[in-house]
């Protein structure tokens, strides 16, 4: 989960968590995308989706920052499995929306219905929810890297060393869709993923994801955790505006303790730019690979952190611990079987 708890209202509430986003090809022409929420889940935390909440995929074709076409997946209120009461079963239904209706609200075109824990199939396309591994692999020194860096003002190399993943063995609530990908466009499409609450009262944006651990890295002045609620309720089209000055703050930061750029002012402004507007780029029809040298979509494998960091040090850094290959399937769900509680 490379984005957790970033917000009041995610921590309150596991189901607005928004913990991970992937982009990825798909078999004959399809695109994938997952999102991943409820840490935890079935194990520490309940299973449920909130009934009122809005989970998104959103796309930009033409670079301005800006959603066209807006995948929406609603659920309805839940009942109890067979297995126990633990376990809960919840309808949903996923929509398409462009234009107006791409940027606000549920509506849009009905495209397939199904319920929780089994997937849903109709006219090419495919969707799970259900529980699933937590692909995310961290070396729990980041935090003791960041606590460094903040409180002494220095770069430490040595953090890393110890080898332990504060994630592993643990399962999320994955939302996977698999759709035609001329549903989404062509050629190269920006993405992001969104949870809000929408019901009773206007809607109001939770949690945001483009690109992996930007709140968690460039974002985390222990002074200005604000930063991060005002992230989250904000679009991609403000992030220039908005963040890239701290971005690159940090950046620069980072490569003066380190030692690691000639001229570090103008490296922060660098990384700002790459990484501002907060959208995950993909090539359409491509092999997705999230990489130092390029971004091009995600895929449940990728070993996003030492991307990450390699580029907020402007050094290679890698904290030898990757997403566990044996709980990633081939075909659709893509996602493995959740560990147990004996796991």
């Amino acid at each position: 989960m490379s984005h957790h708890f970033d917000t009041k209202l995610a921590r309150e509430d596991p189901s607005l968590n928004l913990c991970d986003f992937y982009l990825f090809d798909g078999p004959s022409g399809k695109t994938v995308m997952a999102m991943t929420v409820n840490p935890g889940a079935r194990l520490s935390a309940p299973d449920m989706l909130h009934p009122e909440g809005l989970y998104a995929f959103r796309f930009d074709l033409n670079g301005d920052a800006r959603e066209e076409v807006t995948f929406k997946f609603r659920f309805g209120e839940p009942r109890h499995g067979d297995a126990s009461e633990h376990t809960h079963i919840q309808p949903f239904v996923v929509r398409r929306a462009t234009g107006d209706d791409a940027l606000r609200g549920d509506a849009g075109e009905s495209l397939i219905e199904g319920e929780t824990g089994s997937v849903a199939s109709h006219s090419g396309l495919r969707a799970y929810v259900g529980i699933a591994p937590d692909l995310f692999a961290a070396n729990a020194g980041f935090r003791s890297f960041m606590t460094t860096f903040y409180t002494e003002q220095r770069y430490d190399g040595d953090a890393f060393l110890h080898q332990q993943n504060p994630f592993a063995r643990r399962n999320v609530t994955a939302i996977v869709l698999e759709a035609p990908s001329e549903l989404i466009g062509k050629g190269k499409v920006n993405a992001w993923a969104t949870i809000s609450l929408f019901g009773h009262a206007p809607e109001v944006q939770v949690s945001r994801w483009g690109l992996p651990m930007v709140t968690h890295l460039f974002l985390n002045d222990p002074s200005d955790q604000e930063a991060k609620e005002q992230f989250n309720a904000s679009v991609p089209s403000e992030d220039r505006e908005r963040f890239a000055k701290s971005i690159a703050d940090f950046a620069e930061k980072m490569t003066t303790y380190a030692g690691s750029a000639a001229d570090p002012g103008e490296y922060g402004k660098l990384i700002a730019a790459r990484l501002c507007p907060n959208t995950l780029p993909y090539e359409l029809g491509t092999s997705a690979a999230f990489q130092v040298a390029n971004f091009n979509g995600r895929a449940l494998g990728d070993d996003v952190l030492d991307v990450m960091l390699t580029l907020a040090a402007n050094m290679p850094i890698v904290d030898e611990l990757a997403p566990d290959q044996g709980r990633i399937r081939k075909d659709f769900p893509y996602y493995g079987s959740p560990f147990t509680a004996e796991e």
